[in-house]
């Protein structure tokens, strides 16, 4: 169980790292980045960073090369942050959460629309009775 202070740190070490992606980070191949969550070691000596990145695979591993490059000036900009004795390194991760929710609204959408084709009513055959008017008592007319 993570202790109060490992959370508050993790908290403050994404805010840090998702404002530097955003606003300091001039890496080319670091873009359209979603820092996710940081999960931060009983010893406050390692953190792992989960982040979202929009594109292709090649895009993303680009992402990810960018940040582990930019690992440094991250780490700087966090010991500015935080007062610990240490200065977590930082490891990064691909979270593919959102991938997985688009996966799977994919095949519920075609479950739903498999369960509404075989539960549509069938229309019935026209038949020639149907086709003549008739009265009241069900007695067929013959058309004028």
């Amino acid at each position: 169980m993570s202790s109060r202070r490992q959370l508050k740190a993790a908290e403050a070490i994404r805010e840090v790292i998702a404002t530097s992606v955003l606003t300091d980070i001039r890496d080319p191949r670091v873009r359209e980045v979603t820092v996710i969550a940081v999960d931060i070691s009983p010893d406050m000596r390692e953190a792992k960073v989960s982040v979202s990145v929009m594109g292709d695979d090649a895009q993303k591993q680009l992402s990810i090369r960018g940040l582990q490059n930019s690992a440094g000036f991250l780490q700087s900009k966090i010991a500015n942050r935080l007062d610990t004795k240490y200065t977590p390194r930082l490891s990064f991760e691909l979270d593919r959460g959102q991938e997985n929710v688009a996966t799977v609204n994919e095949i519920l959408e075609r479950i739903r629309a498999e369960q509404e084709s075989k539960s549509a009513p069938m229309t019935p055959n026209a038949s020639p009775e149907h086709d003549q008017i008739t009265d009241g008592n069900d007695e067929p007319k013959s058309e004028i």
